[in-house]
């Protein structure tokens, strides 16, 4: 009897690791989503689809695993998560990455080692649970559905993909000013009005402005336009720039800090705001999260 008490409650403790995860995850979804499309497996616009299934999967298992209902189904279904997480973390080693795997949202920092050890764990707990028998109800397939269906609207609702909660294109840019700001130092010798030139307007203790590089740079590496297109208007210092750099794990492209609060002006305030101009003129205009992959794709084709 104590045994099989030790066995139920570690299968609640596994299925309540997978909640936190999942819940974890969810509070730090744009970071999430980023990681995901670091690997390039998918689009942008995909890896947001794809974070979302992450988290619903590892609700559903973890209510599954607590409800102890269907424990074969729940059992492999925890199994083959874990499996494929671990997959993709070898490959993560494979690649020389340190960065966090996100798997507790940024509230727990793991590296993709550590991480494997995690899993291996998890593994090794589910292998200790795997010939329990299941909670005998009619309502076991009631409870998988219920599950599934709460945990994609909770997660759809909490957190709604940036392509279809913000399609509207930002309009903070305040094109005068812009082109006064392009004329004077320190902008005047950079040549911006020449060729397809992305300019953006970050604070170096802004934390979308840390994102919004990430996701840039993301999009220079895997697309392949030119790096030396690219410039970052910062508000801050040189240590703060260098700060900015290491925690947004953006590529250090050239850079200006503006001296004066004209910047802050020139885009109502709104930071970050990435302006992508050809030959002087502005193009298109993002904040970070209507940034639109196939446009900046398509723009900076040469």
């Amino acid at each position: 009897m104590p045994h099989s008490l030790g066995k139920s409650a570690l299968k609640v403790l596994l299925g309540l690791v997978f909640i936190v995860s999942a819940v974890l995850k969810l509070l730090d979804m744009d970071r999430f989503e980023l990681y995901v499309y670091s690997y390039h497996f998918f689009s942008l616009n995909f890896s947001f689809i794809v974070a979302r299934l992450a988290i619903i999967l590892e609700l559903v298992l973890g209510i599954g695993l607590i409800s102890r209902t269907l424990h074969r189904l729940y059992w492999w279904g925890s199994m083959a998560m874990l499996v494929g997480y671990t997959l993709l973390l070898l490959y993560a080693v494979h690649l020389g990455r340190t960065d966090s795997c996100h798997c507790f949202g940024d509230y727990l920092q793991l590296d993709p080692k550590q991480s494997l050890v995690k899993n291996g764990v998890l593994m090794l707990l589910l292998l200790a649970i795997y010939k329990m028998e299941s909670r005998v109800t009619p309502f076991r397939w009631l409870i998988l559905s219920l599950a599934i269906m709460a945990s994609a609207i909770g997660v759809f609702v909490a957190s709604p993909p940036d392509n279809l909660a913000n399609s509207d294109s930002e309009h903070n840019l305040q094109v005068e000013l812009f082109d006064e700001m392009l004329n004077d130092a320190p902008m005047d010798s950079l040549h911006l009005d020449e060729g397809k030139q992305i300019v953006s307007f970050f604070s170096t203790g802004c934390e979308y402005c840390q994102m919004a590089a990430r996701k840039l740079s993301l999009m220079q590496q895997f697309h392949g336009f030119s790096e030396e297109r690219i410039t970052y208007l910062f508000m801050g210092n040189e240590e703060d720039v260098s700060m900015f750099y290491k925690l947004s794990e953006s590529q250090r492209y050239r850079y200006v800090l503006y001296p004066d609060a004209r910047m802050l002006k020139a885009v109502k305030g709104n930071l970050p705001t990435i302006v992508f101009m050809e030959d002087g003129r502005v193009v298109h205009e993002y904040g970070f999260r209507n940034m639109d992959e196939d446009e900046v794709k398509t723009f900076m084709a040469f």
